[in-house]
């Protein structure tokens, strides 16, 4: 079969590799769509841990069950299904287990023609899904409703901001608070992506790029219950100070570093409650999956490529171009 395949940091090339067949428990899935997330970048880039190469990236697919091994019911065959990428998170619903591992490394992902994955990572693809919008739901999906929900505990009627609108986690984390009945604001350092999150029920957004924009943000929206960010870095204390009294700040990435200084009585003062989240539970992706199909939620899809393009989809996102998720076609 075809797949992209990483022989060594930076060296991204489209190659014949044998087809999986599945072990006992698993089921082989012929994919029809991938998505990209910056994971995969880093990957590609050496600066990720745990590296191993030859390797087939990628941690969001969906596409049809092709094959079933032993143990698993021959119904699967047929059914149009979605990949969770949280393998081995355990029994503890609070964190996941030393098993933990994210599909796409070590374990090949879904830039191929067919993987093979255990039955039970498998979930009926929503039916109003696109094959690019259906793979382009697992990964950052899973990862936006745990933080909402879960860590969170969103309520219908708080205000959440969003920093860095334009990733797919953000752009998930805005569609599932706004069907919550959150007020939603945003932020970015580009007007056009401020503007593109008011279209999607954002109430207003504030760029990040201006200077004074925090104090700017107070007077036009108060103070936020919830503030969902993956950046860190130097402008994670401008978030505090955005925060409600006893609002939570949850948080699943440090693109920027950490912060320089955390201002430890901005925090108890306030009774703010610091959240660190990854990925999510079985339990997390049922609810997720579940939601997004009782609300018809369509994912915001930046743009598509061709497998044999999948060298410029890695391009666009190193450069940051997109707003969404980048998606990847397979043809059956």
């Amino acid at each position: 079969m075809r797949a992209v395949q990483l022989s060594a940091v930076n060296q991204l090339a489209l190659a014949e590799v044998p087809a999986p067949s599945p072990a006992p428990g698993e089921a082989v899935v012929g994919l029809r769509a991938a998505a990209l997330n910056h994971r995969d970048v880093w990957i590609k880039l050496g600066q990720y841990a745990g590296l191993k190469f030859p390797c087939i990236p990628g941690s969001d697919g969906a596409g049809v069950v092709t094959a079933v091994g032993a143990g698993v019911d021959a119904a699967w065959v047929g059914r149009e299904v979605i990949i969770n990428a949280s393998f081995g998170w355990g029994t503890d619903e609070r964190a996941q287990g030393a098993d933990f591992s994210i599909l796409g490394l070590p374990r090949d992902g879904t830039l191929a023609e067919q993987i093979a994955v255990p039955v039970v990572q498998l979930a009926t693809k929503p039916a109003h899904l696109s094959w690019p919008g259906a793979a382009a739901l697992p990964l950052a999906g899973l990862t936006a409703h745990r933080a909402l929900f879960r860590r969170a505990q969103l309520q219908p009627g708080e205000r959440v901001l969003l920093s860095g609108i334009g990733g797919g986690v953000a752009l998930f984390a805005l569609q599932f608070a706004v069907a919550h009945g959150a007020e939603v604001w945003v932020t970015s350092g580009s007007d056009d992506k401020i503007a593109r999150a008011v279209a999607l029920g954002a109430k207003g957004g504030f760029n990040y790029a201006t200077s004074g924009w925090a104090k700017e943000a107070v007077k036009k929206s108060a103070l936020f219950d919830v503030i969902v960010d993956s950046a860190g870095g130097e402008g994670f204390e401008s978030l505090l100070d955005l925060a409600a009294p006893g609002g939570r700040v949850v948080f699943f990435g440090a693109t920027r570093g950490n912060p320089p200084v955390l201002p430890m009585r901005k925090v108890f003062w306030r009774q703010l409650s610091l959240l660190g989240t990854t990925m999510g539970s079985p339990a997390d992706w049922t609810a997720m999956t579940a939601f997004v199909a009782r609300h018809r939620l369509a994912p915001v899809v930046s743009d598509v490529f061709p497998l044999a393009r999948a060298a410029e989809a890695f391009a666009l996102m190193e450069r940051g171009g997109q707003f969404g998720k980048i998606a990847v076609e397979i043809a059956p």
